[in-house]
Order: structure tokens, then sequence, then C-alpha cells
């Protein structure tokens, strides 16, 4: 959970820059797109494991189809980024 939350943070801070350069609006608006995709995987990744994380924690009945989703979001994040 703590890596994911780094990760979201880190992409959102990069969209914040992004957004604060309007000058720099025409060069970066071929990166945009790939950043939003990326802090959308992103924050899917980080509700998945945080509620995966609370639920082990408490030991509710329901960690183990949210542990799932947060697999598949690993998968689905895998999938999308690595190289081919």
């Amino acid at each position: 959970m703590g890596s994911a939350v780094a990760l979201f943070c880190g992409l959102v801070m990069t969209l914040l820059v992004f957004l604060m350069l309007p000058e720099f609006r025409d060069r970066l608006a071929g990166e945009f797109g790939p950043l939003l995709q990326a802090v959308a995987w992103a924050a899917l990744l980080t509700a998945a494991s945080a509620g995966a994380f609370l639920g082990e924690i408490r030991g509710r009945p329901w960690r183990r189809p949210v542990q799932l989703i947060m697999l598949a979001a690993l998968l689905g994040i895998g999938w999308r980024y690595w190289p081919a």
C-alpha cells in the first residue's frame, strides 16, 4: 500500500507541474494523455491496496475479493507498461 500511495502522489505532483506550466502546454501535450492514464491506474491500485490492507488488519471476510482486485490492478499495470 505504501508503494502504491507513493506512486500515486508522485504522478499527481507531476500532473500538477504540467498544469502549472501553461507556457509548455504545446510541448507537453503528447504526454498529458499517458500521464492521466497512469494517474488513473495508480488511483485504482492505491484504492484497492488500501482496502485490502484495512480488510486484512481487521480480519474482514471481504478482504479476499479486494486482494484479488488489487492483484488484477497490478497485473493490469504490468500488462499496460511492460515493454513489448
